[in-house]
């Protein structure tokens, strides 16, 4: 097993690039911009021409954040699922985004470094954990869209108990590791009281996807920049903003999980569409109510 070495992940490029990795990138008004790759892409109107808010490009910086991480060994397993069996486990508020009619439910491991309440500096010993979201991707009022999270699950209580209480966001305290090398295998099997669930997946990451390989598909499943929650039954988003994600094939080696069943999700069917990535830098704002987000972006 080799030492996760966050001066090995790649420097990002600028996020106040408008090419990126072989991306236009397009700016259409607050919050609106479309991504295309310049060599083509495959599914450019899927959205049914609404236009995308997903994409490699925050959409706005967070200037003052709550709390500050790096997130190192990122995978991505992705799935399509039928809209009425995603709609059904959603809040009011919210329905899901689709890709070409369907609704995509995903299961993301990575590790996490440098965590911190800004301007408070990171903790060695609190710092460091791994931690997995099973994620579906949404639009809230006005068509906005982001991610909800049915379970994350961490092997951090601290991040369990100021995360549930201060954004309603569903951790779970599980014992949890993450193992690199050739392969990369994450582990993790949720703590007491918790429902018993958890998994075990081994990926072995690739080459970087080229230029034309980096479809739209894969910024509308990894280029997400709000989280939708509930506080007190009322919908709520927390802002990200991180560098574009440099994706890079991969392959799954091992698969066993039962995260969805734990959900209320059918377990998934067919092989995951797979991705990684080497990590970014992370800044998560406060949280925000829909209503005061939705009049902000009308000024």
């Amino acid at each position: 097993m080799e030492a996760v070495d966050p001066k090995a992940v790649p420097d990002a490029a600028n996020i106040g690039d408008e090419v990126i990795d072989g991306l236009l990138v397009h700016r259409g008004g607050p919050g609106r911009r479309c991504v295309t790759s310049l060599v083509g892409s495959d599914g450019a109107e899927a959205d049914g021409g609404r236009g995308a808010m997903a994409g490699a490009l925050p959409e706005q910086p967070v200037r003052w954040p709550a709390v500050a991480q790096s997130w190192r060994h990122v995978t991505f397993l992705h799935w399509p699922f039928p809209p009425e069996v995603v709609a059904s486990r959603l809040p009011a508020g919210l329905e899901p985004d689709l890709w070409e009619g369907q609704a995509w439910v995903s299961i993301t491991p990575f590790l996490v470094q440098g965590f911190r309440f800004p301007p408070l500096p990171a903790l060695p010993s609190l710092s460091r954990f791994p931690e997995t979201n099973l994620r579906t991707y949404v639009r809230g009022p006005g068509g906005v869209d982001g991610l909800w999270f049915f379970s994350l699950d961490a092997d951090s209580a601290l991040t369990v108990a100021t995360a549930w209480a201060g954004t309603g966001v569903p951790y779970r305290w599980s014992a949890m590791a993450v193992e690199t090398g050739e392969t990369i295998t994450y582990t993790a099997r949720r703590r007491r009281p918790c429902r018993p669930a958890g998994h075990r997946i081994v990926v072995r990451p690739g080459p970087p996807l080229s230029v034309a390989e980096a479809s739209e598909r894969d910024h509308f499943l990894t280029g997400r920049w709000r989280a939708y929650t509930t506080l007190a039954g009322v919908l709520a988003t927390v802002p990200v903003e991180h560098q574009p994600w440099r994706l890079q094939h991969a392959e799954v080696v091992t698969l066993e999980e039962d995260l969805f069943v734990a959900a209320g999700l059918p377990a998934p069917s067919g092989l995951p569409l797979v991705g990684y990535s080497p990590g970014v830098d992370a800044r998560l704002g406060p949280v925000r109510l829909v209503l005061h987000e939705a009049d902000e972006r009308d000024r």
